[in-house]
């Protein structure tokens, strides 16, 4: 009897948290910036940044641009990104600048629902709302490609799409981007990029039983998210001798194994260096100073 009563207790409590779950946040028109111009060429700075095509390309075609269908396999399943190119019916060519910047900063989908955190959603709230209106002008400016894909193979996502409020409730309790203003621009610049944009935490940030990432380990490295292996560390790269300088780390991210740098224009790394080398140098430099500051934690010594 008292296993029943617990059962009973623990579906009660189950179906209290699916109908109590937190409601998608979103922006309204009134948060957009009043009389911003959005530039549809720093909006591709911004795309390069964020790592958009990495995720959003094409599945068999090798196509340049975000038609979107690359499986992207997680311990959860498959889920296939969607088109970002402005075709009105497979692509986001209905898709208003505000219903991106819910997207990417609040995870809300142009339905009202919540979006699960394979869209990195948590780092890109560290963004600033007019580097999303320019990207959209960007995404504007592409030309439409009608490319269907499929719907992520994932078991149960409708029915648990409701408790991701409960998870980002939780996640999004972590501080967004703040500039330090005991820094210089171009640490603060490479903060944002690496926190915001760049999203490089998803995978070099070790996550919690709820896998939400441990800030206390910030870019310590550990399993990666997919299930698959281990990603490396990226506090203390010039004192444990990975690189010998800023400037050294910038041309790592520019050139990558062209220029003799083991591991990052493969594997991984190889996408994510596709799209750094495309960014201007005094984005990279900021990037490497930003990352060369990080002290290794004391196991990592």
């Amino acid at each position: 009897m008292r296993k029943v009563t617990i059962l009973v207790l623990l579906v009660l409590a189950g179906v209290v948290l699916y109908v109590a779950s937190p409601a998608p946040a979103r922006f309204t028109a009134a948060d957009l910036p009043e009389d911003y111009q959005p530039d549809a060429a720093r909006g591709r700075v911004v795309y390069d940044a964020s790592g958009c095509h990495s995720c959003h390309a094409s599945a068999t075609s090798g196509d340049p641009r975000p038609i979107g269908g690359k499986p992207f396999a997680t311990p959860l399943g498959t889920f296939y990104p969607p088109n970002l190119t402005p075709d009105r019916e497979t692509g986001l060519g209905d898709w208003s600048a505000l219903d991106l910047a819910n997207a990417l900063m609040k995870g809300t989908g142009r339905s009202g629902a919540h979006l699960v955190p394979a869209l990195p959603y948590l780092a890109y709230r560290n963004m600033a709302l007019t580097d999303i209106l320019d990207l959209d002008a960007y995404l504007k400016s592409l030309e439409p490609v009608k490319n269907a894909v499929p719907t992520a193979d994932i078991p149960g996502l409708a029915l648990a799409r409701p408790l991701i409020g409960w998870w980002k409730l939780l996640a999004f309790d972590t501080p967004t981007f703040r500039e330090d203003e005991t820094k210089d621009q171009a640490w603060n610049l490479g903060a944002y990029l690496v926190q915001g944009p760049g999203h490089c935490g998803e995978c070099h940030t070790p996550r919690n039983l709820l896998m939400i990432p441990d800030q206390s380990r910030e870019l310590a490295g550990g399993p990666h998210p997919d299930g698959h292996g281990n990603v490396p560390s990226l506090r203390g790269l010039i004192e444990r001798g990975k690189y010998k300088s800023v400037s050294d780390l910038a041309d790592a991210l520019e050139y990558g194994e062209s220029f003799g740098y083991d591991g990052m224009s493969s594997g991984g790394m190889g996408a994510v260096q596709q799209n750094l080398s495309k960014l201007p140098r005094a984005s990279l430099e900021a990037i490497a100073t930003y990352l060369a500051s990080l002290k290794p934690l004391p196991e990592q010594k």
